[in-house]
């Protein structure tokens, strides 16, 4: 009885946790039409705002036991409009399609780019789609979207704030895009968080640092977040080289057992 309940849950559709992913997917729809418009910021914040309401819905359904399978087809679905074509497109509105100017190749090259991007995040929910039941809940397996999608707009929200324009930022946009969108279909592995007790006991000072982050953010909004999803977007390459050195060094301590013993013949007297 309990198995066939269990099932009709599953297939079931709920309220709650499906209207805030259709919150998201409405700040992704809107980071696109802002960036149409010729409004970077508004965009770029659009995205983070949909970034917040997608760390909701997931958590919302579990304490609420509304977890259904349509609402994890339709969380995926929002994922690729908020995270994958939204960040392309605003990127490309930003400054991508201006490289056209500086000649024809610049503009091919720019909308390709954001191409990369918007493939690649499919790509990148496909594969966690498929692998989600046999993947270790520690890491993510290549760069998560929603990550990728808070480096590229934060470079945007950034750049629009600092009115930063020419050539070289234009360049470093469209590498920016295109390194967020390698990383995501990349093997490297991303701490996921998700094995934190939120309701552990933890020192009483490192409560200072929630309000210390808030601070910081609230002092400089873009430039906060950017370093700050760029920073874990580069854990994944530096985790895998330490990981790397770590078993050079280990095979080569099985290759040479005597290293580093002495080897002398000393004599008494």
């Amino acid at each position: 009885m309990g198995d066939v309940a269990d099932a009709a849950r599953r297939r079931g559709i709920y309220l709650l946790p499906n209207l805030f992913t259709t919150a998201a997917l409405f700040g992704g729809f809107y980071a696109v039409v802002a960036a149409m418009d010729g409004k970077f910021e508004q965009a770029a914040i659009a995205i983070f705002v949909a970034m917040v309401l997608d760390g909701m819905d997931g958590r919302i359904a579990r304490l609420t036991s509304t977890e259904s399978d349509f609402g994890m087809e339709y969380d995926s679905l929002s994922d690729m409009v908020s995270f994958g074509l939204a960040p392309a497109l605003v990127v490309y509105q930003w400054g991508v399609a201006r490289l056209q100017e500086y000649g024809w190749i610049w503009g091919k090259i720019g909308w390709l780019v954001a191409f990369l991007y918007a493939v690649a995040a499919a790509l990148r929910l496909a594969r966690f789609n498929a692998r989600i039941s046999v993947a270790d809940k520690r890491f993510f397996e290549g760069l998560p979207s929603p990550s990728a999608a808070g480096v590229v707009s934060g470079l945007v929200w950034l750049g629009t704030e600092l009115e930063l324009t020419g050539l070289p930022v234009l360049v470093l946009g469209f590498v920016v895009t295109a390194a967020a969108g390698t990383l995501m279909v990349s093997s490297f592995k991303y701490y996921s968080f998700k094995d934190w007790n939120i309701g552990g006991r933890i020192p009483f000072a490192y409560l200072l640092l929630v309000p210390l982050v808030f601070i910081l953010i609230a002092a400089n909004p873009s430039g906060v977040l950017f370093l700050m999803f760029a920073a874990y977007a580069t854990t994944g390459p530096l985790l895998a080289l330490v990981r790397y050195r770590r078993r050079s060094r280990r095979q080569t301590d099985d290759d040479h057992p005597d290293a580093g013993m002495g080897s002398g013949t000393g004599t008494e007297g």
